[in-house]
């Protein structure tokens, strides 16, 4: 017996012209995602616990940095986790900026000139090799990101006796300009990895319109496509940053002690030295050495997840 259209239920006109393969998304539209894309609330408690222990791990030690510099050494042995406002002082704080083992003013204008100079190095170097290899068709352009590449594998301290021969040999070592140009070279692996999946998606269409506009390589680069990168140039700007704040080893071992030259962190060494127990001179000593770091990173933090984001996706 025929069935005329009057006879069907009324399930809309949605319902009459789905497929069956257009089940799912008909449900989506309903009741929103499907049942499996759904995270049940157990998930999500677990997946918020893991996050604030995460959290507490490493922010309990800053904590326990920060109140300890404004509290006298009895307390910081006693109560480690407390403070209060009758024990509350600058006094050690102050005196942490006064030291004259620890130029404090001294050693941040050292550290910014470094951080700015290996930026500005870094940038020149790396942002045509970058291009030049992102734009490439043949084997060598591969070859040529790989190479660099290898260099994320090497371990920094392993370079360094090498490098303290070679800068000897060039007359570089306990100088400034041979701890720059170490720097610059450590820091070019990443970038240029960075930099080269960043232009990989940016449209050749770009350099197709320069080109008939009679702009060269170099020029289309630095006017058209070198403005595009500012994600990914803020992203390599703050791991630089940070890395030539935070290392140690560098220049504890290329500039030396003799040099007189001090970072931040070999300054902090010098204040604090190897066997210190003195609670009120280490804790003031290392908060301020690792305040600027911590606020320029709180501040910029949005800027490496856009640049990593913009380089990941193609389009």
């Amino acid at each position: 017996m025929s069935t005329s259209l009057q006879d069907t239920p009324n399930l809309g006109a949605e319902a009459l012209l789905a497929q069956p393969g257009d089940a799912p998304r008909a449900t989506r539209r309903r009741g929103g995602r499907p049942a499996s894309e759904r995270r049940s609330p157990v998930a999500a408690i677990v997946r918020w616990i893991a996050l604030g222990a995460t959290a507490l791990v490493m922010l309990i030690p800053l904590y326990v940095l920060v109140i300890s510099a404004f509290k006298p050494q009895e307390e910081i042995v006693r109560h480690p986790l407390e403070i209060s406002p009758t024990t509350f002082t600058l006094e050690f704080l102050g005196n942490a900026v006064t030291s004259s083992k620890f130029n404090v003013i001294a050693a941040y204008g050292i550290t910014v000139l470094f951080v700015v100079l290996v930026n500005l190095f870094c940038i020149l170097l790396s942002a045509p090799v970058a291009y030049v290899i992102a734009r490439g068709r043949r084997k060598w352009h591969l070859a040529l990101l790989l190479l660099f590449v290898s260099g994320l594998f090497i371990p920094g301290q392993v370079t360094l006796i090498p490098v303290v021969f070679v800068l000897r040999v060039l007359g570089l070592i306990n100088t400034i300009p041979g701890f720059i140009l170490f720097e610059t070279a450590a820091t070019l692996p990443v970038t240029i990895f960075l930099f080269t999946a960043y232009l990989r998606t940016v449209p050749r269409d770009i350099d197709e319109a320069a080109a008939l506009d009679g702009a060269g390589r170099i020029r289309t680069f630095w006017a058209c496509i070198f403005p595009i990168m500012r994600p990914v140039v803020a992203t390599v700007v703050v791991l630089n940053s940070i890395g030539v704040w935070n290392d140690f080893v560098s220049p504890q071992i290329i500039l030396g002690p003799g040099s007189g030259i001090y970072t931040v962190t070999t300054g902090v060494y010098a204040a604090v030295g190897e066997f210190s127990t003195d609670y009120t001179v280490v804790f003031p000593t290392l908060l301020l050495a690792i305040a600027p770091i911590v606020i320029f990173f709180i501040i910029m933090q949005r800027h490496i997840i856009g640049g990593l984001v913009a380089g990941a996706t193609k389009g």
